[in-house]
């Protein structure tokens, strides 16, 4: 087969994902007859058959199941590679982040970022899911913790310092690391590094836990601020209130802080070439005080 019929996969493709010819021919703009047309050229081109046809809708059979995951991650790579080497698009972001992430860090600068990068334009979005890439939704991801599919340009964003943090009316009150396990603590959830690993990098058996427990690492940053405990938090997602004095380490220097790489961006090898992924990544090594990362 020299030449792949694009036309009778593209209308395979939407009466499989539609399950009707009539809503694919409306999709594609041609009529139900055309596509039907079309699906008998690529099933007598293939020597088989690809629906179960009944009165007013068609079902995959296990010939088209097999057919369509391929097609459909076909033309999902197709529309990547289009949107990466298009003009139009050139200049637009598409980025995924961590919330606290997104909240705490890359919100109070992304004035600065369209600043340094003129005619970029970004459209964030804010979640704990993992994006995929396969349909194209996302061009990077800022996540928290490893990403979990293979086959990405990871760049690790640098370690972070965690340390216990608290508003400056509590501080007077913590002067060693012992007094914590009397204190009130702020447990964020899903943080890899939580108060057990903070009191047996200090040689302390943790405490019972006594205190509010949050699911977010903002949420936990704005609670200590309001003096309702002691948090746990990375001083890079904290760094606003630290440096107005909302909040204070209060054990600064008379403690073993724990260290860790928590965020990486990550994006598609496709998407490697695309003009406002290098200009992000660019300015995102920057920003942080990274070794720049080599395209």
């Amino acid at each position: 087969m020299r030449r792949l019929p694009l036309s009778s996969l593209q209308a395979f493709e939407a009466a499989a994902r539609t399950g009707s010819f009539r809503a694919a021919g409306e999709e594609l703009g041609i009529s139900p007859s055309a596509i039907s047309h079309a699906i008998r050229k690529l099933e007598d081109l293939m020597g088989a058959t690809l629906f179960d046809r009944q009165s007013r809708r068609v079902r995959l059979n296990p010939a088209g199941e097999a057919l369509l995951a391929h097609v459909a991650a076909g033309f999902d790579q197709m529309r990547q590679v289009v949107e990466t080497v298009g003009a139009r698009s050139g200049n637009l972001l598409r980025l995924h982040c961590a919330p606290s992430m997104a909240a705490q860090w890359l919100l109070p600068r992304l004035r600065h970022l369209l600043l340094a990068q003129p005619g970029l334009e970004v459209r964030l979005a804010a979640g704990i899911d993992y994006p995929r890439f396969e349909h194209d939704a996302f061009d990077a991801d800022i996540c928290y913790g490893p990403p979990r599919q293979e086959g990405l340009v990871v760049v690790p964003l640098g370690e972070e310092t965690v340390t216990p943090l608290c508003a400056p009316e509590l501080a007077a009150r913590i002067t060693s690391p012992e007094d914590l396990t009397a204190a009130r603590l702020i447990e964020s959830d899903n943080k890899r590094v939580r108060w057990a690993n903070w009191f047996g990098a200090n040689g302390i058996i943790p405490p019972t836990p006594r205190g509010s427990r949050f699911d977010r690492s903002f949420i936990a940053i704005a609670a200590a601020v309001d003096g309702l405990g002691i948090a746990l938090e990375s001083t890079r997602l904290a760094e606003r209130e630290l440096a107005d004095g909302r909040l204070v380490a209060p054990l600064a220097g008379r403690a073993r802080d724990v260290r860790y790489t928590g965020h990486y961006l990550v994006f598609p090898r496709v998407a490697k070439s695309r003009r406002a992924v290098r200009m992000f990544t660019q300015w995102l090594t920057e920003e942080l005080r990274l070794p720049p990362y080599a395209f």
